[in-house]
């Protein structure tokens, strides 16, 4: 399994990221719409895999919910893998990358989450995933959108890519899926959002992560966008733009 740095990404990062994750309103509202996703289309997993599975954060969430599924977490980076066994340690978890899958037709669900704009090849990982999912298997993936929303914070990320909807609803069929639903989300604060990278263009802070260092008072201002958005979309809507793309799709 390749397990080489991505480039521009520090590893020694994720210590301070578990931290914000745990008081993020961004953290906790994405997993709140994910595991609605995962209820809605999947079900009870009998297994599930993440890739990219970070500090464990949602993998984490998703144990809790589905305690009597399968749980797999793949992570390039070692640094990450130590936090994610403190979070999950009754759950499998391996070094590696999409391109180094293991199982093949094994899995109920397949997540990736904020991932696959990291990987040069991201259609390849999606191919990847696909042959990890038994026919008929869930596909689930968040990634940034708009590439006008650009900046810095992309860029200290290690991203690769900023998703148009139309580009990932094709790498995703071409991989062998069929979408079930696509959706934006991050729409009610799409413009401070754009406000905010317009600033860090001009002007890039010190701090890689100082999108996620918000005092408490502005969680809590931002939090009801978030919600709203979710809240919309567990009603059935597909929001035409947003900060980030939420798609579900089945192996054909």
């Amino acid at each position: 399994m390749a397990t080489a740095p991505v480039e521009g990404y520090d590893p020694e990062l994720f210590a301070q990221i578990a931290v914000l994750e745990e008081a993020s309103f961004w953290f906790a509202e994405r997993n709140r719409l994910i595991l609605w996703a995962l209820r809605r289309y999947a079900g009870e997993p009998g297994a599930y895999l993440e890739v990219g599975c970070g500090t464990g954060y949602v993998l984490a969430a998703v144990r809790s919910a589905f305690p009597a599924a399968r749980c797999v977490g793949v992570e390039l980076f070692e640094a990450a893998l130590e936090i994610a066994r403190r979070r999950v340690g009754d759950c499998e978890l391996r070094q590696g990358d999409a391109a180094g899958l293991e199982e093949e037709s094994a899995f109920d669900v397949v997540g990736s989450f904020d991932v696959l704009e990291h990987i040069a090849d991201d259609a390849g990982a999606l191919e990847a995933m696909a042959q990890a999912l038994r026919p008929g298997g869930l596909l689930a993936v968040t990634v940034p959108q708009h590439r006008w929303l650009w900046s810095d914070a992309d860029e200290r990320a290690g991203h690769v890519r900023r998703y148009r909807r139309e580009e990932l609803l094709g790498r995703v069929r071409a991989a062998g899926f069929e979408t079930v639903h696509c959706t934006s989300f991050v729409t009610t604060l799409l413009p401070l959002l754009g406000a905010n990278r317009w600033l860090r263009r001009h002007r890039p802070p010190s701090d890689p992560l100082s999108e996620l260092r918000m005092a408490p008072w502005m969680q809590s201002a931002l939090r009801p966008g978030l919600a709203l958005d979710r809240l919309a979309i567990r009603a059935g809507a597909s929001l035409p733009a947003g900060g980030s793309l939420l798609l579900v799709a089945r192996r054909r």
